[in-house]
């Protein structure tokens, strides 16, 4: 199919489609798709040199809504739409959308669909959200180790000097003082890692990263799930931490590992590259590309509605033993390498959290080193 503006203009309508966010689909009264553009590589998960070689049935199931908008806009030769719209399938998951759907002047069976699914400023909130509930912990875990660990190895000390004067049943007492006071100091530490400290990073190969995990996770607490990979050989290096990404995904492994059932437990990790989103990088002028895809997919039941929103805040969550701090350090790691995490639902069950990262490149590399030379040194970055 050709797409043009006209002769001797200069302007690529390729180039102008690909810097659209919605995603813009050309498909004839059939559905055999005909032209996407980058945006909708990344709705679909798919690359476009495969999407034209399908159908929308083979990504949008065929009673969808969809398809009658379709056929509506070619034989009235006008345009249709329809607001929240969901769009399921296995190959997409699920997504609501805003589908604006017009026929072709020079391509009378032809239609050009316009899908405008949660926008990338709705991202870059939640991304903020995360990195605000990450720096209010991190002052927090400033004020408790200046505030709170002093006076508590007075206690703990004092506590001590009495246990050796004590009776047996006075002894439970100080003992039972020393393991408080040793618990919230254990506590207090964990925050620490939320302090803003300059990150080192360099080229990371985020296949090592994963395999190191994944060992680590079928040697102790994943010995009875199954672990599947589906990875792209050919990514390039992540721009990031080893230690730290290392930390977030045993993390995600872990959390996905007590979501589902002992007895039929799997967990999917995935890689792959995608297109068209870009956000600007702690330290850094320019706006990166997050072309680098990360996925931990789990079968178990789910995230419920009510936490979805508050999933990253710090002290948030469902375990009766737990602090609530574990995927509040992710986000913070994940924003502080520049990236985006999302987590959505599975269709036929499970969640799947995805983390976009900035890919490794020198001038990259040097600009951010540079901001942070500036800002340790208080100069303006």
């Amino acid at each position: 199919m050709r797409l043009g503006f006209g002769k001797g203009n200069g302007v690529d309508p390729t180039g102008v489609l690909n810097a659209i966010a919605s995603a813009v689909v050309v498909a004839n009264r059939d559905g055999n798709i005909r032209f996407v553009n980058q945006a909708t590589e990344q709705l679909f998960n798919t690359s476009a040199s495969v999407l034209c070689r399908t159908n929308l049935t083979d990504y949008i199931p065929g009673d969808s809504p969809v398809f009658s908008l379709i056929r509506q806009a070619i034989d009235g030769a006008t345009l249709v739409a329809d607001h929240n719209l969901m769009i399921e399938s296995p190959k997409i998951g699920k997504h609501t959308v805003n589908l604006t759907v017009g026929s072709m002047p020079d391509e009378s069976d032809c239609a050009v669909l316009t899908f405008e699914p949660r926008s990338i400023a709705q991202k870059i909130d939640n991304q903020l959200l995360s990195r605000n509930s990450a720096r209010s912990v991190s002052a927090m875990a400033a004020i408790l180790a200046h505030e709170i660990k002093n006076p508590l190895s007075g206690i703990r000390g004092a506590a001590q000097l009495l246990e050796q004067t004590s009776n047996e049943d006075d002894r439970v007492l100080t003992r039972l003082i020393c393991d408080e006071a040793d618990r919230i100091v254990d506590l207090v530490d964990r925050m620490e890692i939320f302090s803003d400290k300059p990150l080192e990073r360099g080229a990371v190969n985020i296949h090592t990263v994963l395999e190191h995990v994944r060992r680590l996770a079928e040697n102790g607490f994943g010995k009875h799930l199954v672990f599947e990979e589906v990875y792209d050989p050919s990514l390039p290096p992540v721009f990031g931490n080893r230690d730290q990404l290392i930390q977030v995904f045993l993390n995600l492994l872990k959390n996905a590992g007590e979501a589902v059932d002992a007895d039929d437990g799997t967990i999917i990790i995935s890689t792959r590259y995608q297109h068209g989103v870009r956000l600007a990088v702690a330290g850094a002028d320019a706006r990166v590309h997050l072309p680098l895809v990360v996925s931990v997919r789990d079968n178990g039941p789910g995230i419920s509605p009510d936490m979805r929103e508050s999933l990253f805040d710090p002290f948030v969550t469902t375990k009766p033993t737990g602090t609530g701090l574990g995927l509040a350090l992710v986000a913070k790691i994940i924003n502080d390498h520049g990236g985006v995490i999302e987590v959505k639902d599975v269709p036929g069950g499970g969640a799947e959290f995805q983390i976009m990262l900035p890919i490794y490149n020198r001038a990259l590399a040097e600009d951010v080193d540079e901001g942070e030379t500036m800002k340790n040194r208080g100069e303006t970055v």
